[in-house]
């Protein structure tokens, strides 16, 4: 594909670039810095620029980097050139032409990749890989609301199995409705305002079931406005809904059947969402939303929690660690609700799990000091909080030994500091430091003597010691030379300077500016200890875990001599006075 038929409008990232390629984005930076003719961004911000499709891959098929891109590389290479920034259509019609369908992926570039592919790998796994590439890319501004893989896969793991079905009332482009269930599933239906993604999401499940015979429905609308399924009662619903949705639809739901706890207000979409999922569970049927944090604990929706707790409908609820949502960094909490066939058999009890200290990539199976259960009567209070940190507690240290620990490796790393700590001598400043002008950072940068790679400059040449152009890189004076005359600080290695001196003495400074490198990872170790040990002390003081130290003896006589006499000397020059 040349130039030519790229869209010109089309922008990518340094990371889509670094896929273009098959490098990592560390070569893409390194290119970037060392060669002149590398295309200039046309948009983004200076942390995050943006670059024209179309001369990055004219600059690519000049390089000897960008000849052997992989399929999947010239897939998306030709359905950006197709679609633009329209991807999650352009992945519609790979879905739809891998169905068997010839109307929808018109452009033969993309055709020709998608048919190379098919006899690479199953066409799961091709929609797979350019689901993945597509949550990565620009394109997925596009696609509010959309689940991350890592949310998919943690709502699988807490859904559990079904042989019946599957639904999702806000799916998306239908990670949550793909990855759970397992492969007894008979039925995934879903629901979603975004029509490309309805479309692609009916592709995907289409794909994942080809072989398994699952019926497949997956329909554009408003789910809470306009149901498309209002009689179904399913056998487990998953959600990740919208969040902080004013206008939900309210005023026209105020009879609504499905506000079994109640109405919500308008600032309570996600409870109206819950609720939805809930309306929609098939006695004996369960169901998986994926809600913040704040939802819990929310004084304007405690009438609404109270009452589904009241009724039994919620099982658990999971508090997640930061990072599996796509559009914040907040943690969310999966709300577990389960409808029983006999209403005798409802929850009595809420099982919290508190599992915010994790990686955002699991485990998920919790210990057993983050998860306990809750009985009804103690979550039925004024605030209806259903924070599980509220109620999952750390176990409790064995202080005595921890904190005789902490004393012992307090001490010896006391003893290691001060050897980290280099011996430095007066330097005459009349020799001065530099053996020739400075020499500046932007000009080894264009020599390829070193790289910068996130704002961190290293040595990539024999000639420099690495330490020692990181410890001058980072002096004062280059600092100073970063900042503006109103005092703003705009950290710009390429303004810095290295004195120019040979490579023994650049060892030499090199040597200490390890140990002081050293030196201050271990201070800042000791400092944690020392937080640690004593808020260790204290709670263990104040718990009555630990005693204090003995009565002073005769040890401290004088100390106590000393205390004493002082005493008497104020006192009596309180009474001279």
């Amino acid at each position: 594909m040349t130039a030519e038929d790229e869209v010109p409008g089309v922008a990518v990232t340094a990371a889509e670039i670094a896929r273009l390629a098959g490098v990592t984005r560390a070569a893409v930076s390194n290119w970037r810095r060392r060669r002149s003719d590398f295309p200039s961004p046309v948009g983004g911000t200076s942390a995050s620029p943006l670059f024209s499709l179309a001369q990055v891959q004219q600059w690519l098929d000049g390089q000897r980097e960008g000849r052997e891109a992989s399929g999947e590389v010239r897939l998306w290479q030709a359905l950006r050139g197709a679609y633009g920034e329209e991807m999650v259509r352009a992945l519609a019609a790979v879905g739809d032409h891998l169905l068997g369908g010839r109307d929808e992926l018109t452009d033969q570039a993309a055709r020709k990749a998608v048919d190379e592919l098919v006899t690479e790998r199953s066409l799961a796994e091709l929609m797979d890989g350019l689901v993945a590439r597509l949550l990565e890319s620009t394109a997925r501004a596009a696609l509010d609301g959309t689940s991350t893989l890592r949310l998919a896969r943690v709502v699988r793991e807490f859904a559990g199995e079904t042989s019946g079905v599957v639904f999702d009332p806000a799916c998306g482009i239908g990670s949550l409705l793909v990855a759970v269930g397992g492969n007894a599933v008979g039925s995934r239906l879903g629901q979603d305002t975004h029509a490309d993604a309805t479309r692609l999401a009916w592709v995907r499940v289409a794909l994942s079931a080809a072989e398994a015979g699952v019926l497949a429905q997956v329909v554009a609308g408003d789910s809470l406005r306009a149901d498309a399924f209002p009689d179904l009662r399913a056998d487990l619903v998953v959600c990740e809904p919208p969040t902080a949705v004013a206008d939900w639809g309210r005023e026209s739901l105020l009879v609504d059947p499905r506000w079994e706890a109640g109405v919500p207000s308008r600032g309570e979409s996600e409870l109206a969402w819950l609720q939805h999922c809930y309306h929609h569970t098939a006695p004996g049927g369960r169901a998986v939303v994926a809600l913040p944090a704040s939802v819990a604990h929310r004084r304007s929706g405690r009438r609404i929690r109270a009452e589904l707790v009241r009724r039994g409908c919620v099982t658990a609820i999971v508090a997640l660690p930061s990072g599996l949502a796509a559009s914040h960094a907040l943690p969310l909490h999966l709300w577990l609700l389960s409808r029983s066939s006999d209403p005798g058999q409802a929850a009595r009890s809420v099982r919290m799990v508190d599992l915010g200290a994790n990686s955002p990539d699991g485990p998920w199976q919790p210990q057993s000091h983050q998860e306990t259960e809750v009985p009804l009567i103690d979550l039925l209070n004024d605030e209806v909080d259903l924070t599980p940190s509220r109620y999952v507690r750390e176990p409790e240290p064995d202080y005595a030994a921890e904190y005789a620990v902490l004393r012992g490796d307090f001490d010896a790393r006391l003893s290691r500091l001060l050897a980290l700590l280099p011996e430095l001598r007066p330097r005459d400043r009349a020799g001065g430091l530099d053996e020739g002008a400075p020499v500046a950072m932007s000009d080894l940068l264009a020599a390829g003597l070193v790289s910068l790679d996130g704002g961190d400059i290293t040595s990539v040449s024999d000639q420099l010691d690495p330490d020692y152009v990181r410890g001058f890189a980072n002096s004062a004076e280059n600092a100073r030379r970063s900042t503006s005359p109103s005092g703003t600080f705009r950290a710009d290695p390429r303004a810095a300077r290295l004195p120019r001196i040979n490579i023994e003495r650049q060892h030499r400074y090199g040597d200490a500016f390890r140990l002081l490198g050293a030196f201050e990872r271990e201070l800042a170790e000791l400092a944690r200890m020392g937080d640690r040990a004593a808020r260790l002390a204290r709670d263990g003081l104040t718990g009555g875990a630990l005693d204090p130290p003995p009565t002073r003896g005769s040890g401290d006589a004088e100390h106590q001599s000393t205390t004493t006499d002082g005493d008497d000397a104020v006192g009596r020059e309180d009474r001279a006075l």
